[in-house]
């Protein structure tokens, strides 16, 4: 039985490639292809594939967005994330939301292959480079500096560009994001800094130096 993906990458040059370049390789099917984090969500549902090839920043959804619904809709769908994003923070975030397998878009076909192959009998694959820093980060070697009220990281960055007078629309442009999750994330961190609006946020940063440099 041939392995059937899904692709979801919003580069149409990127996109084509993959299709491709998957359907030559031996026992895998190409069930379709998306072009942003929602449709992926979409025909995840409607075709049922093994695998999703996720792209992480996407517009309208997100890759890591679009992960998390498809592995809370649909559990049996295994999410391998191809991106040219390695930080911690996206590896982080994708891993949470339940992908499975993470290869930056300078993997060949066969680490291609296999990461598909493996995450279908259950494992994990990862590149190399990230495999190592996930083991630095458990064995605690990779600590995230001290933030206020609990903020995350990609919190802190929403700050500091709220800081600098960029609008939602130029936030999400920055960080690669969709507006809604930029919105999300201003919700998160008003509520955790107990903030009521930008000019508190200004402030809050500044106390905290969080401004940007």
């Amino acid at each position: 039985m041939s392995v059937r993906v899904l692709v979801a990458d919003d580069q149409t040059v990127v996109r084509e490639g993959l299709v491709l370049l998957l359907g030559l390789l031996p026992g895998i099917e190409v069930a379709g292809a998306a072009a942003d984090g929602r449709e992926a969500v979409l025909l995840a549902g409607s075709l049922r594939p093994d695998v999703v090839l996720m792209d992480l920043r996407m517009p309208r959804m997100d890759g890591v967005e679009a992960t998390r619904r498809i592995r809370a809709e649909h559990p049996e769908i295994h999410v391998v994330v191809l991106t040219t994003y390695s930080d911690d923070e996206s590896v982080f975030a994708a891993l949470a939301a339940g992908a499975r397998g993470y290869l930056t878009k300078d993997a060949d076909a066969e680490a291609l292959a296999s990461a598909i192959t493996t995450v279908v009998r259950g494992d994990a694959q990862f590149d190399p480079a990230i495999q190592r820093r996930l083991a630095e980060a458990v064995a605690g070697n990779r600590r995230a500096p001290d933030l206020p009220d609990g903020l995350t990281r990609r919190e802190a960055e929403v700050l500091r560009l709220i800081a600098e007078g960029r609008s939602n629309a130029e936030i999400a442009g920055t960080l690669f994001i969709s507006e809604a999750t930029v919105k999300t994330h201003i919700n998160n961190l008003f509520a955790k800094a107990g903030l009521r609006d930008r000019a508190q946020a200004v402030t809050y940063a500044f106390r905290h130096g969080l401004m940007p440099d």
